[in-house]
């Protein structure tokens, strides 16, 4: 693949996505990383922050590693370890640059960074070269923040595809949200690449089936989609996976591996408004390369992840991340995709 050596290219990107974050000189900013982060990520963003004047500071901590199955992108790193010193610091920057491997975004430490008056930019573990390409511009702010009023505003979410998804979500008690790439308010967080609009809900709150049809993506895994796999989802809970094949036989193997039943929950629903992120971006990388944030985001996809989930009151290690093609999203009837095309 690529090779990892610093490009000028690369520390543009991220000053850019820096400025887009209202960073001015004399602003604090802390790289955070830990003994398995990607080097270049750390040093474009330390380089970048001081072109633009801020007085910038590293923090790398150990990786840790815990028994049972490996662990994917689940956004909730577990560096930190409740260091106290760690988060009081973190808490006390203007911005924390997130470069750990998986992510803070559902971290314990999260709400004392946040608490302190921090914002946050997570960096997904990607190839600079893919963060370069979906450097977030001004018009994916407005588009996204327009859709999380309408999930906000919202009672149920229906999904639907010829392939054979019928799923039900209710939407009331459900936390809304979204992300655009950059955050320019003390004590929110956003991650970069971004562009899509999801839903926590609440416990109880999904029922029907999910059809995973060929070409869809199962993000853990890094795996297109070959042969269909269907899950039938009660109140909240895959109790069904259907198919025959080894697409089939890896989900069901990996989430029985986990031996807790919430594996088996939903995480997050939404989907997809990056009209510059691209579904078949996958299949240009080497594994270890590439993490997938840029599939969450391409434009119509529909989103549906299992694993922890606040607003229910369940967690787990446990993750998936499956975004699905060719779905039509429903919110109280209205369609805001339509067959994979986002409705204008």
């Amino acid at each position: 693949m690529l090779q990892e050596r610093l490009e000028p290219a690369w520390v543009d990107a991220f000053e850019a996505v820096l400025a887009r974050c209202a960073l001015r000189p004399g602003d604090t900013v802390a790289v955070l990383s830990e003994s398995q982060s990607r080097p270049v990520l750390v040093e474009a963003a330390a380089l970048a922050a001081a072109r633009m004047g801020c007085r910038t500071y590293r923090i790398e901590v150990p990786a840790v590693w815990q028994p049972g199955p490996a662990v994917r992108s689940t956004g909730a790193s577990t560096a930190l370890q409740q260091m106290a010193p760690v988060v009081a610091a973190l808490a006390g920057s203007t911005l924390v640059v997130d470069c750990t491997v998986e992510g803070l975004m559902h971290a314990p430490e999260l709400p004392a960074i946040l608490g302190g008056g921090a914002r946050v930019l997570y960096v997904s573990n990607e190839h600079p070269e893919a963060l370069a390409r979906l450097v977030p511009d001004g018009s994916l702010e407005p588009l996204v923040k327009a859709h999380i009023r309408r999930l906000r505003a919202a009672r149920s979410m229906r999904v639907s595809s010829a392939a054979g998804t019928d799923l039900v979500i209710s939407l009331a008690g459900a936390a809304c949200g979204g992300n655009w790439g950059y955050t320019t308010r003390p004590g929110t967080m956003t991650h970069w690449p971004a562009g899509l609009a999801l839903a926590f809900p609440a416990a109880g709150s999904v029922n029907g089936t999910l059809v995973l049809a060929e070409g869809d993506v199962n993000l853990t895994f890094k795996r297109y989609i070959e042969r269909p796999i269907t899950l039938r989802i009660e109140n909240d809970y895959v109790t069904r996976i259907e198919g025959s094949g080894v697409d089939a036989e890896l989900l069901r193997s990996y989430i029985a591996a986990w031996g807790d039943r919430e594996a088996y929950a939903v995480s997050h629903v939404g989907y997809g408004l990056n009209a510059a992120a691209r579904w078949d971006s996958m299949a240009l990388y080497d594994k270890r390369d590439f993490n997938g944030t840029e599939l969450r985001a391409f434009s119509g996809n529909f989103l549906y992840s299992t694993g922890a989930n606040e607003v229910a009151g369940r967690y787990t290690r446990g993750h998936f991340d499956l975004p699905l093609r060719n779905c039509t999203v429903e919110l109280d009837g209205a369609a805001v995709v339509d067959a994979g095309k986002v409705v204008a």
